[in-house]
């Protein structure tokens, strides 16, 4: 028990507002008490998590110790790889069918792998994809030469999450942020987890990624989305759950967990 309290007594003094031209001080009583049960909740957990949340109304941030570590994000990426389609058929680039608009449907809706390949393929791969991601935020992205380059195979950061569903929210045209938040928000069964354990009254949305294929067999699981009304908080979870047996159930379990502990029942029903 002394571990805990010492745990989330450390979490609570590594708040690191950002504060806009108001100075605000580093979010209200009650989410500061939260982040501070989350990350003692993810001390206690199997493997690394790596958290970034954020209000984007005060410009507050809370980022754990392992938001800069580097794990595989998995499916995140075909978040970035939307934004990218929708940005080059505004710049008359590409021109998107109606068939491109169902792999963007089925690759964010159900993270659909095979819809991804089809567009990661079709539209330029690496060459194309990879040398924009870092303008979404994706700056700490690195492929390694051990594995394939594409989508799947990329390392990132929470700290990469956090700012590529900034640009959704915040940089992109109203019209393409509209479509993205209605997609994340109305995911299938397989992503309502993860951010998703914020719970019905904070009408969250994600984009999750997970694999089995880390490097030592275990599991990923990330997820990055938002809460709140008008998408108010984001939040972005990487789990390196080096869990091999049954690593999915235990990273799906403590990022979901993370959701629930500084969202539930936060916001009026």
């Amino acid at each position: 028990m002394g571990k805990l309290l010492l745990t989330a007594l450390l979490a609570a003094l590594a708040l690191a507002p950002v504060p806009d031209s108001g100075a605000h001080g580093p979010f209200d009583r009650d989410l500061r008490a939260r982040i501070a049960r989350a990350q003692a909740y993810a001390d206690g957990r199997p493997g690394v998590t790596g958290i970034v949340l954020r209000d984007r109304w005060t410009g507050d941030v809370y980022r754990s110790p392992a938001a800069g570590t580097l794990i595989w994000a998995c499916s995140t990426p075909k978040l970035a790889m939307a934004v990218d389609l929708l940005l080059r058929e505004d710049s008359g680039a590409v021109v998107l069918t109606a068939e491109d608009r169902d792999l963007l449907h089925r690759m964010l809706h159900s993270s659909d792998d095979a819809a991804a390949h089809a567009l990661w393929t079709r539209y330029g791969g690496e060459a194309e994809f990879a040398r924009r991601f870092p303008e979404y935020g994706l700056t700490d992205m690195r492929f390694s030469d051990r594995h394939p380059h594409h989508w799947g195979w990329i390392l990132t950061t929470a700290d990469d999450l956090d700012r590529l569903i900034g640009y959704v929210l915040t940089r992109l045209p109203a019209r393409h942020r509209d479509y993205l938040v209605g997609e994340l928000r109305t995911v299938d069964g397989n992503q309502q987890w993860g951010v998703w354990g914020a719970g019905a009254a904070a009408r969250p949305g994600n984009k999750n990624g997970w694999s089995d294929d880390n490097d030592d067999g275990s599991w990923i699981m990330n997820s990055v989305g938002f809460a709140g009304p008008d998408e108010r908080y984001t939040l972005a979870l990487m789990n390196n759950t080096q869990v091999v047996a049954d690593g999915d159930a235990v990273g799906r379990e403590t990022t979901t967990r993370i959701g629930e502990i500084l969202f539930a029942g936060y916001f009026p029903a």
